[in-house]
């Protein structure tokens, strides 16, 4: 019994050897066009992948998303997106019906990226960096008309960053016509530079459907004879559209850049996402006096409360003599600080299924 106890043992140890000397095996890839095109299916695949030490990267939270498009900013259906860790985990899949792509489940790390799409030439990234947990955005995922290689570096600068984010925004429109340009529906999304404030609100006040959301507010107020001093007719109108445009212009260049620049807050509302009707309902109204710093901390929300009371005192210039007064500028920052809690209410609960460019992973609080 002893002798074959010996026996037993010594086996034992040199399977545990032989198991310890075996190289590991390999990572299998993943390609959401050989699994149908599901990119979902793929990401659950990759997300399931086992490491080294035996434990499942499905924990892993990080995100890289993007939309694929050519020179002339329009989407790119079908081409095909590899992503490789520093460790060479690769993940590929193909891009959706508007060019976007999203993998999750990533590890905190260093990737490298490349694109390509029959017809079209290769785009390559490398050096992106993913934090524990962080969503990436990338911007400008575009595919040369030739062959060429275009190959970009990124440090993660708060600059580039700050860049990215806008980049990001101004895609975003609902039914692919009306701007959405302030909605994050990235939770952690970084904060953008004063340089990004100033030129997406002006590029917010230039855009063709600002101008005819002046005009429907000035033919409503013509039809109620709001501010009789401005008279009927198509001079009453002209008045009425100037001061429509004018109250947009100033609450939004003073609540969406100045103010936000020097009190160093995001002027963009955080899509939340998850949690109970009410618990929505309650954030997105609140969103009016609070809002997420540069810092990332939620403070009083100083930049559009003033730059609404502010733009109110400056309607005073315009308005007719008979409306001017205290009583003007209250009215006009109470109501447009009334609408910004229900403009948050409605980017919460209906704008995000309708909004396009925004990356598939972007679904607002983790």
């Amino acid at each position: 019994m002893a002798v074959s106890s010996t026996l037993m043992a010594q086996a034992v140890q040199k399977a545990s050897s032989i198991s310890n000397d075996l190289p590991e095996a390999p990572v299998a890839q993943v390609d959401a066009q050989n699994a149908g095109g599901d990119s979902g299916a793929a990401l659950k695949a990759t997300a399931g992948t086992v490491s080294r030490n035996g434990s499942s990267s499905g924990s892993s939270s990080g995100s890289i998303n993007g939309t694929v498009e050519d020179s002339n900013e329009d989407v790119i259906e079908g081409a095909r997106i590899v992503l490789t860790a520093s460790d060479g985990k690769t993940y590929a899949q193909t891009s959706g019906g508007e060019g976007q792509f999203s993998f999750s489940g990533l590890s905190a790390g260093t990737y490298s990226i490349v694109v390509t799409g029959k017809g079209w030439g290769t785009y390559s990234l490398s050096n992106v960096q993913i934090a524990d947990g962080e969503s990436r955005i990338l911007s400008h995922v575009i595919l040369p008309a030739t062959s060429g290689v275009t190959s970009v570096r990124v440090d993660g600068s708060a600059k580039e960053l700050s860049i990215e984010q806008e980049h990001v925004a101004v895609q975003q429109r609902v039914f692919a016509v009306f701007p959405n340009f302030y909605s994050s529906f990235d939770w952690n999304a970084p904060p953008m530079q004063s340089r990004q404030k100033f030129a997406l609100a002006f590029r917010s006040m230039i855009d063709p459907m600002t101008f005819v959301g002046a005009g429907v507010i000035a033919g409503a107020e013509q039809a109620r004879d709001t501010f009789p001093g401005y008279g009927q007719g198509l001079a009453g109108y002209g008045r009425r559209y100037g001061a429509a445009y004018a109250n947009s212009f100033t609450g939004r260049m003073l609540g969406g850049a100045v103010f936000p620049a020097l009190f160093h807050q995001d002027p963009r509302y955080f899509y939340m996402g998850s949690g109970s009707v009410f618990r929505r309902a309650l954030y997105a109204i609140s969103t009016a006096l609070i809002t997420k710093g540069d810092n990332g901390r939620w403070q009083p929300n100083y930049s559009h409360v003033l730059g609404n009371f502010t733009a109110g005192a400056i309607s005073n210039l315009y308005y007719p003599a008979s409306s001017r007064g205290l009583s003007l500028t209250l009215i006009n920052g109470a109501l447009e600080t009334a609408g910004d809690a229900g403009t948050d209410f409605v980017r919460e609960f209906f704008l995000r299924g309708i909004t396009s460019h925004v990356p598939g992973s972007s679904n607002g609080k983790p």
